[in-house]
């Protein structure tokens, strides 16, 4: 079954803001007195707004409530983004060649006045069909919910569509959603072993990702 539509990610496949958030996210903790966890780090790679937002006030221990530190995290986050979008080389070329044979969606766990941001920002408005947030569906990645609501809004099965991931949590997502995985892995966050195996194709740079190597998958 040939592929119809292309599911991208934005995080760590469009703009590299991996290292942004973790150092916004971890000044924030430490003015509060407090340190990541382990492992914080990974399990918020993928999270929705309101599921990191609540590891950080209920298992890191920031004194403020959930929605208060996603309201200052993410005010923080889009000072940055004003300052410098941190787009990843080709990200934006490979968005518009694909697009001119297949139909887009974008699936983020970033905040929707985030994604907006990004979009517009990068010249990219309008030219995703779809785009939906983690807080937009009831579970965040890596569960498959935003995959399946993104395939749903396009008209379309997940057998007919590819996903365009690089975090462990957006694979297992994209995987278990049914799409066709493309993993991009992060140099600095590589995605687990586990997860990467449930991609399809692997590739070193987005720009890889041309509309003749989604034609052959």
């Amino acid at each position: 079954m040939s592929i119809e539509a292309i599911v991208f990610d934005l995080d760590g496949v469009i703009i590299d803001t991996e290292e942004v958030w973790e150092e916004v996210r971890r000044g924030y903790v430490a003015e509060h007195g407090r340190e990541f966890l382990p492992d914080s780090q990974d399990r918020m790679m993928g999270m929705s707004t309101g599921e990191w937002s609540a590891h950080l006030a209920d298992e890191v221990g920031v004194p403020r409530t959930a929605p208060e530190v996603a309201a200052d995290v993410l005010g923080r986050m889009a000072g940055r983004y004003r300052e410098a979008l941190p787009l990843i080389p080709g990200s934006v070329e490979t968005v518009r060649a694909l697009g001119a044979r297949y139909r887009l969606a974008l699936a983020s766990s970033s905040a929707r006045i985030l994604i907006d941001q990004v979009l517009e920002t990068a010249g990219l408005t309008g030219a995703f069909e779809v785009t939906l947030s983690t807080e937009e569906v009831p579970r965040g990645k890596p569960a498959p919910d935003v995959y399946l609501e993104a395939v749903g809004k396009l008209g379309l099965t997940p057998g007919v569509c590819a996903a365009v991931e690089d975090s462990s949590n957006g694979l297992r997502s994209a995987a278990a959603a049914g799409l066709t995985v493309i993993a991009v892995p992060h140099g600095v966050y590589p995605p687990a072993e586990d997860a990467l195996a449930g991609a399809t194709l692997v590739v070193k740079a987005i720009t890889e990702v041309t509309p003749e190597t989604i034609a052959a998958l």
